[in-house]
């Protein structure tokens, strides 16, 4: 599993160049749709993360009514909160080239 608590990412949005963005792969809209992939993928794995760990906090049904604060289980979700974002994550690591990713361009089918 991936620790993105390390990860380099910037923790607020940065407006970033899209020249040098679809370099690597040459079109805007496949260097878009590679980073919201990866992006979902990062999204689901940090929500099984948290999932796990709060279920260790988890009450009965009948409990439920009954509201209480705890510490733990609130630092808990501060720590995800203060996280980047998942497509901030997503697109360090396309800047990085961290991602293996295949294109099928139209224009590769054709040759």
């Amino acid at each position: 599993m991936i620790d993105y608590k390390q990860t380099k990412a910037p923790k607020t949005t940065i407006t970033r160049d899209m020249t040098q963005l679809t370099e690597q792969v040459g079109n805007v809209y496949e260097t878009v749709a590679i980073i919201a992939r990866r992006s979902n993928q990062i999204a689901s794995s940090l929500k099984r993360e948290l999932d796990a760990k709060l279920q260790d906090f988890s009450m009965p049904q009948e409990a439920i009514e009954e509201t209480f604060e705890n510490r733990e289980q609130i630092e808990i979700s501060r720590s995800y909160e203060r996280m980047p974002k998942p497509t901030l994550i997503a697109t360090q690591e396309f800047i990085d080239g961290e991602l293996e990713y295949s294109t099928n361009s139209r224009d590769e089918a054709l040759k």
